[in-house]
């Protein structure tokens, strides 16, 4: 692969830094139950008031299972996070690249202001290609169009791809390029943007696990859907297409980003249109980045697990947990909690496959069901709790995620959204093997060695 070179250089370092990492950072705030404010909503004409803000969380969970998340979490969320939560948002949940694609592709042509980017890899081939002749199409309309893309996501796609793009007007801005000698502010080969983003006119967002790319070109829920035009293996991912005030909120992201990596000055455009009354939805728009002393993304669903009474259904596609996570998942199944994950069966990424399944064992014995996702590249970073907590990303399970990524996610609150998404829980749960500790005892040597291999690597994968 075009990125192998990077990856040993990142294991290189690692090799210099082994010896500081000999007890593992504690990368999350005390997350004891504690009393403290309730959380306020925002909607379109700015903060609701408590009242206001009580009522609609209390409808959202008396409309669901009584649990109790709402009341213990959501303030201590708030505290962790620091974004709004945001009602009057419209959510619309994408499965696999081509319901994901043909909705981004009509907002993009539908642009009239501006169009945001942001992606880790943005691939030259029929794909890519297709959205940067749409990007340059718009551009030459007089739709300002700036695009973040990562140095090493990108690494593959040859630089005429993007001249093309820089030629039509387009601001294009490399994220922390891998060549110091064209970094714009301290240089670190790790720091990588793993975001995915796209907003258009200030009002429409998308974002979710989903890069530009042709192996997304395939379905997954259907067997004759499941071989990409080039006959490869589909690969499974899950998005968010947004309206409303959160849309805001995912803007001050993406403009805080340009803004870190010192990028030319933007053109001047309606990036924060008057916000909107779009739909039923209460959103929380989270972005995490090694900046910060740890990772909010991270911070919040442990809360939440920690906080899950009924169930705590995760999918996700790198799956190499710290003991944070592996414990929270443990205590949450010995108090009768109904966890299951739905993880990969094959990978693009042999190291963190391997080292995730080095805990199976361990999850197993507290509790823990654990699905394989058969017949295609399981690529979504989604979890539900309680039937009533949702938040869909690109936040992997892994020490790259919580450590070394800038990440993106969004959490959508209420039993409606939550329906939707364990829809398509069961749906991936049916075409999944299950895991049993019995039948994990068994598995062969090699196996085993492949998992203390990679077990070595994790904290740098």
């Amino acid at each position: 692969m075009s990125h192998l070179w990077y990856w040993l250089a990142v294991c290189v370092f690692g090799l210099f830094g082994m010896a500081a990492c000999s007890s593992l950072p504690t990368i999350v705030p005390d997350l004891e139950r504690r009393p403290g404010p309730p959380a306020q909503l925002e909607g379109a004409g700015g903060p609701l008031s408590a009242a206001h803000s009580k009522a609609i969380l209390d409808r959202l969970e008396g409309s669901g299972q009584n649990t109790g998340l709402f009341e213990r979490h959501l303030a201590l969320e708030e505290a962790i996070v620091g974004s709004p939560l945001t009602t009057g948002n419209q959510v619309r949940l994408l499965q696999d690249g081509p319901a994901t694609y043909q909705a981004m592709y009509a907002a993009i042509m539908a642009a009239r202001d501006h169009i945001n980017m942001e992606t880790y890899i943005l691939d030259d081939d029929e794909v890519g290609q297709r959205f940067a002749q749409a990007l340059i199409a718009k551009q030459g309309q007089g739709v300002q169009v700036n695009l973040i893309r990562d140095s090493v996501g990108t690494l593959g796609t040859p630089a005429a791809f993007f001249q093309q793009l820089t030629d039509s007007g387009i601001q294009v801005l490399e994220f922390n390029p891998i060549n110091p000698l064209m970094s714009r502010k301290e240089w670190s080969l790790n720091q990588r943007d793993h975001r995915k983003l796209l907003i258009v006119d200030g009002h429409t967002a998308f974002l979710g696990g989903i890069n530009i790319s042709s192996v997304y070109s395939g379905g997954s829920f259907s067997r004759r859907s499941r071989q990409r035009p080039d006959g490869g293996v589909a690969w499974r991912d899950t998005d968010l297409q947004l309206q409303g005030p959160v849309v805001a909120e995912l803007q001050k992201l993406f403009l805080a980003t340009w803004e870190s990596q010192k990028g030319e000055p933007l053109p001047e455009k309606n990036y924060f249109p008057p916000p909107e009354h779009a739909g039923p939805h209460v959103v929380r728009a989270i972005g995490s980045s090694p900046d910060e002393p740890f990772s909010l993304i991270y911070a919040t669903l442990l809360s939440a697990i920690t906080s899950a009474e009924v169930s705590v259904n995760i999918t996700n596609a790198y799956f190499a947990p710290d003991p944070q996570l592996l414990d929270v998942l443990e205590a949450a199944a010995r108090r009768g909690v109904d966890v299951t994950l739905i993880l990969p069966s094959q990978t693009d990424s042999w190291l963190v496959f391997h080292a995730g399944r080095n805990y199976y064992d361990r999850l197993l014995r507290a509790g823990v069901k654990i699905h394989e996702r058969q017949g295609l590249i399981l690529h979504s970073k989604t979890a539900l709790i309680d039937g009533v907590w949702a938040t869909v990303g690109s936040t992997n399970l892994d020490w790259r995620s919580f450590l070394h990524n800038y990440e993106l996610n969004a959490v959508v609150l209420g039993p409606a959204f939550g329906k939707q998404v364990q829809a398509m829980f069961d749906k991936d749960l049916a075409a999944s093997e299950t895991i049993t500790l019995e039948q994990w005892q068994r598995r062969a040597l090699d196996l085993r060695v492949k998992e203390w291999f990679a077990r070595v690597w994790e904290y740098w994968l």
